[in-house]
């Protein structure tokens, strides 16, 4: 009788292990940051922000080297002018460093826009593909492991080269 009892015991427990077994959750990993600059599509959205950063940092230093011009020139100029004229000149010259200084601020809002514009669909399909690999895996969950995102340990499976193969960039 106690052999039996000890055996149901033991059968019970060992159901029970294998139900919380069955039960946990499969995770994987990806450095989702890493996935990301890894495609095409993100390098071409790069190129074309560098482009256009490269171009307002030409018109900014362009109008700088305008106003320098111009400085010096009325610089040169005071002497003969009247103190009426350098005021007006002085004011000139404070209009044009605000106005470069509101449109360096303008470019610097069109890049954000355009980096957001441009890297949402980038950033989607790189979502949609990790969970389409992590689905047909069968993996319940996928944490990121990119520096920052919160994981402290990654010691699960790594979709990055699965995610790569399915993305077809």
């Amino acid at each position: 009788m106690k052999t039996l009892k000890t055996i149901v015991i033991a059968l019970v427990l060992s159901f029970g292990l294998m139900a919380t077994t069955n039960a946990q959750s499969k995770i994987a990993h990806i450095n989702s940051q890493e996935f990301v600059q890894n495609l095409p599509s993100y390098k071409s959205v790069m190129t074309e922000l560098d482009q256009r950063e490269k171009t307002y940092r030409k018109e900014i230093d362009d109008l700088l080297k305008e106003a320098q011009k111009t400085n010096e020139r009325y610089q040169r100029e005071a002497g003969t002018k009247t103190e009426e004229e350098n005021q007006k000149r002085a004011m000139e010259l404070q209009e044009m460093q605000q106005s470069i200084m509101e449109y360096r601020q303008t470019a610097s809002e069109d890049l954000q826009k355009k980096q957001e514009e441009l890297m949402r669909p980038v950033l989607e399909r790189a979502r949609n593909v990790i969970q389409e690999v992590a689905r047909a895996k069968g993996y319940d969950y996928v944490l990121d492991s990119s520096i920052g995102a919160g994981v402290l340990m990654a010691d699960g499976y790594d979709l990055m080269a699965d995610a790569k193969a399915a993305i077809g960039e």
